[in-house]
């Protein structure tokens, strides 16, 4: 794979509308992580951009609603079929705008072509499904259900994985006949423009998808509170979260909210220990990090904990931290100056509150530009500490023990977040009964974080509001009919 990039010009057209490229207004720079320069200049829009957009699809959405599944899934896989052929230079922007290294960018790309693929399918097949009969206790009525899709909905998607977050709704948006405008995050659009460019090409009727690169204030805010929007999806963290389920709340719209976790992996007392350090590294050092789903907080039973944290120690300081673009880089750099420095804070404060620093913590050796942290491993974390309850985004892993099956549980319940958890153990029938008992959305038993668009993503509590995947996020954009008559 090359290590080139598309050629930029001096200032990209960050707003897509109707199915025109328009220039926006105020200029945003894109920053590479890993070398701290200017990727690109992106002209971004605001509350007008939005305006237009909205109307845009507006009017598209009635022909858009009235297509059949079919068509909508044939445009799906047209969609899937671009990101396939353009695979490589997505996997560079990725890296580039986001700092990851190139095989994580790459998981990231194939899952984008699954996604639309999988949501193909779906859609494909709602025509068989439309007014499908109810049974009704009485024959003097007929009934039948409908599926239609909600309108036009607004999709604000983050940072840490561009395109994913993105397909994860656009795709189920579109499968269900929902017109759409796209809010990427401002720090990494340069992944995003590149998709839209594939779904322009794709033949996306105009005004169906719009595209509004732009901050949270200038499009997010206006976004999340336009009357003629019907809904809104948005991953970010619970703070914006809140902001824009507020913001909806004056419309009474639709909302699903995909937000933080601090989620636990348990090495329970029959583990591999092996295999419970990969997955730990894995779950709290990949994406440097930067995930909703980070299993930051690992449990492991009284007996193993000394071993455990030997063995976890070396490896976390092994891992080769650099140029996502280098060979055999495992963890690149943090997404922007603030999250560096906002990470680097949690550390400080975390030392400041009694946890032992075992290993990491530190800009590595020899990488004097861009935003690189060493993973970073505690112990003996004080259970009020931020460290312990608090989402780091970053590659920071806390470690306690626990006497108990029981404890173990309560500890990784004892959180105002639910999304994922993971369980190591030989004795599968305890590792299923861990699982059973953990208040979280997805729990993985001896497997790394390994996702599939066929099932559920969002969890309990704090995490979410709503699901996204599966058939749940096709239905997220869907509103039922029921259409009873007199026989």
């Amino acid at each position: 794979m090359s290590n080139t990039l598309p050629p930029f010009t001096d200032t990209q057209a960050g707003v897509y509308i109707n199915g025109q490229w328009l220039p926006g207004g105020v200029e945003l720079e894109v920053v590479n992580p890993a070398t701290e320069t200017v990727l690109a200049r992106i002209g971004s829009g605001d509350a007008e951009h939005v305006e237009s957009a909205v109307l845009a699809a507006s009017q598209a959405f009635p022909g858009w609603a009235r297509s059949s599944g079919a068509e909508r899934g044939a445009l799906l896989r047209r969609i899937a079929e671009g990101v396939r052929e353009r695979r490589d230079t997505l996997i560079r922007l990725q890296s580039a705008n986001n700092g990851k290294p190139l095989f994580e960018a790459a998981i990231d790309v194939d899952d984008v072509i699954g996604t639309f693929e999988y949501y193909a399918g779906l859609a494909e097949g709602l025509d068989a499904r439309q007014d499908s009969p109810v049974e009704l206790p009485s024959e003097d009525f007929a009934a039948r259900l409908r599926r239609e899709p909600c309108g036009v909905v607004g999709l604000i998607v983050p940072w840490n994985f561009p395109m994913v977050t993105t397909a994860w709704k656009l795709a189920p948006a579109l499968a269900a006949g929902c017109a759409v405008v796209l809010k990427p995050s401002e720090v990494t659009p340069l992944p995003e423009l590149e998709l839209a460019r594939i779904i322009h090409d794709a033949g996306v009727p105009a005004g169906v998808f719009n595209l509004v690169c732009g901050t949270g204030l200038a499009v997010g805010a206006p976004l999340s509170s336009h009357p003629k929007v019907a809904k809104v999806s948005f991953t970010g963290s619970n703070a914006v979260g809140i902001q824009v389920m507020q913001r909806a709340a004056e419309t009474v719209k639709g909302i699903s909210l995909e937000l933080g976790g601090k989620s636990s992996l348990l090495v329970l007392e029959q583990a591999d220990l092996d295999l419970a350090v990969e997955l730990a590294c894995g779950g709290a050092f990949f994406n440097a990090g930067q995930m909703c789903s980070a299993t930051s907080r690992v449990l492991v039973a009284e007996p193993l904990v000394a071993d455990f944290l030997a063995r976890i120690s070396a490896r976390a300081a092994a891992i080769r931290v650099g140029d996502p673009f280098s060979e055999g880089v495992e963890m690149g750099a943090l997404v922007n100056q603030a999250q560096y420095q906002r990470v680097r804070g949690h550390i400080q404060r975390g030392i400041e509150s009694g946890a032992r620093l075992v290993c990491g913590g530190e800009r590595p050796a020899g990488l004097e530009r861009g935003f690189f942290l060493q993973p970073t491993v505690f112990s003996e974390v004080p259970k009020d500490s931020a460290l312990w309850n608090e989402e780091i985004f970053g590659p920071v892993l806390c470690v306690r023990s626990f006497a108990s099956e029981e404890e173990a549980i309560a500890l990784a319940n004892d959180s105002e977040f639910g999304l994922v958890a993971s369980v190591v153990s030989r004795d599968l029938d305890a590792a299923e009964r861990v699982a059973n008992a953990l208040q979280a959305g997805m729990v993985w038993i001896n497997s790394p974080q390994v996702i599939f668009p066929q099932t559920a993503w969002g969890g309990y509590k704090q995490s979410s509001i709503g699901r996204e995947l599966g058939p749940w996020g096709l239905a997220a954009f869907q509103e039922l009919k029921h259409v009873v008559r007199a026989v």
